[in-house]
């Protein structure tokens, strides 16, 4: 076996730079064979701070200069404050929110806050602490101008693999972490979100993380039909300020950039809510402002892995008109546990102005790597 820990840096000429990190990367040539390790075991992280205290505490993007903070407390009284500034320990500006909380079979949220601070000032670091009490958090604003970094990891989960993948993360100095989908693996099991949000507090605290549902994020069972209720609850994304009308599907901007983050999962037809908004969405880009524009979504438009072969298809038919009239730069999908990159396309065939697609699924999910190509 032949194992190699890979950090793939790819230069968009002029500025941009977008640093992706598969946790392992394996090559098969003629003469060697390969194997890999059994997916490594799930980490439960353990809730060791008082019921008032901010717990699975995560950051995001919400316009142009304002962050959303959202945490949790078992403390059904607690205050959705968070007091802020750019000293530590020093808190010269204060915001109040809103919060929720959701139920599924026999299991209860803690209350669920969420705070929109700002107006921030970009490149800046901040020192902020929630609800008035417990652990004093920071993060880094991204710049308002080139140059930009983001990380694109998808399909993570919370096994030693996660682990691995997000201390590689944390050993770069970039500015906006980007999920196309599969979160938390907890498939229903609502404490493994709860683990999840302890596990990625220390990175997700830190820089603004911006995500996008997948299949394991659905969670319809019998007794508890509505879907994505936990991903929703947990994760609010600015979908409202990008004209969107659900939290399934958005786009914002970043110095420079346009991420739009489109919903495998939810409808995607010609006159479907979803296909208007991106279609008008995508007229109202300018490119003079915002000279990239980035999609991220789950199932893969293109994949030749023989896993999850032909699952993005139908969005691909009734979308991909859409992106290449735009000039839409790049793709990232999840779904697929594997790294592939492929030629600018367009309907299946190499196009110049079609987007480069790029598979990123292998962020440490419990199921281990796909490893075999059509």
């Amino acid at each position: 076996m032949k194992k190699m820990r890979a950090r793939l840096i790819f230069h968009f000429p002029p500025l941009l730079v977008i640093f992706i990190f598969p946790q392992v990367l394996l090559a098969r040539s003629e003469n060697d064979d390969f194997s890999r390790h059994p997916p490594r075991p799930i980490i439960r992280t353990q809730h060791d701070r008082s019921d008032s205290d901010p717990q699975q505490v995560h950051i995001s993007l919400v316009g142009r200069d304002h962050m959303r903070v959202t945490w949790i407390t078992d403390d059904k009284h607690a205050f959705s404050i968070v007091e802020y500034g750019t000293e530590k320990g020093k808190y010269d500006a204060k915001a109040r929110g809103e919060d929720t909380e959701y139920t599924s079979f026999k299991y209860s949220s803690g209350k669920i806050h969420y705070t929109k601070i700002g107006p921030l000032e970009p490149s800046t670091t901040y020192f902020y602490r929630c609800g008035g009490s417990g652990p004093e958090f920071s993060f880094k604003t991204p710049p308002s101008t080139f140059p930009i970094e983001f990380v694109v990891v998808g399909d993570l989960g919370q096994t030693e693999w996660t682990a691995s993948t997000l201390a590689h993360v944390d050993s770069e100095d970039y500015d906006v972490f980007l999920l196309p989908g599969d979160l938390s693996y907890a498939n229903g099991q609502q404490p493994l979100w709860d683990s999840f949000g302890r596990l990625v507090e220390p990175y997700a605290s830190r820089r603004p993380w911006m995500v996008t549902e997948g299949n394991h994020d659905i969670e319809i069972v019998p007794e508890h039909p509505q879907s994505f209720t936990a991903y929703n609850s947990r994760w609010l994304m600015p979908y409202e300020e990008s004209g969107s009308k659900s939290n399934l599907f958005y786009s914002f901007d970043v110095a420079g950039t346009h991420i739009i983050m489109l919903g495998s999962y939810t409808k995607f037809f010609v006159e479907s809510p979803q296909y208007k908004w991106l279609e008008s969405d995508l007229a109202q880009v300018n490119r003079k402002k915002t000279p990239w524009v980035l999609v991220l979504l789950h199932a893969p438009w293109y994949n030749t892995n023989t896993a999850h072969q032909g699952e993005g298809e139908s969005m691909r038919q009734t979308m991909e008109k859409l992106l290449y009239k735009a000039r839409v730069d790049v793709v990232f999908a999840g779904h697929v546990h594997a790294y592939e990159r492929f030629t600018r396309i367009y309907r299946n065939e190499h196009n110049p102005c079609g987007p480069v697609y790029i598979t990123i699924g292998d962020g440490g999910n419990r199921e281990g790597l796909a490893l075999e190509y059509m």
